[in-house]
């Protein structure tokens, strides 16, 4: 089954609700990157007029862990994915239309590639996801660290 914005975000609003009624939204994915956007909104803002931190880490996280998910279903493996760590720098009042891009498919498919031949061990992937506002302004840049791991 292929992965498409439209199925991961119905997954959004049954399995977590919270970034669905937030107004986090999967736009676009592809092997390479993907991009998840959230709209400043009453419901996601903070006591300063802007987009509350932990929304942005939704979106943020959303659009690496989508193509963490993508990647894994490619495989004939059975692969787990746990966030093992994340931190963030924001560097801009986020308000409007924010867009956080994740483009490191291609490093994420190098190491999936090394859990495969090497089962015993998991490994870490350090996905970049930056968030940007309508202008095109940096807002955040949040670091996931994925723990990916063989099942057997």
């Amino acid at each position: 089954m292929k992965l498409t914005p439209t199925k991961i975000n119905n997954y959004l609003l049954l399995k977590l609700p919270s970034a669905w009624f937030c107004g986090v939204r999967l736009k676009e994915i592809s092997t390479e990157k993907s991009r998840v956007e959230v709209k400043f909104r009453w419901i996601n803002q903070n006591p300063f007029k802007s987009m509350y931190f932990a929304v942005q880490a939704m979106a943020a996280e959303l659009s690496t862990g989508a193509l963490v998910m993508q990647a894994i279903q490619e495989k004939p493996e059975k692969i787990s994915m746990l966030v093992a760590s994340m931190n963030a720098e924001f560097l801009k009042k986020a308000t409007g239309r924010i867009s956080f891009t994740c483009e490191d498919g291609n490093k994420l498919h190098e190491t999936l590639k090394k859990v495969v031949e090497n089962k015993a061990e998991g490994r870490l992937c350090e996905l970049k996801s930056i968030g940007k506002n309508e202008a095109g302004e940096v807002v955040a840049i949040f670091n996931f660290n994925w723990t990916l791991k063989a099942k057997y």
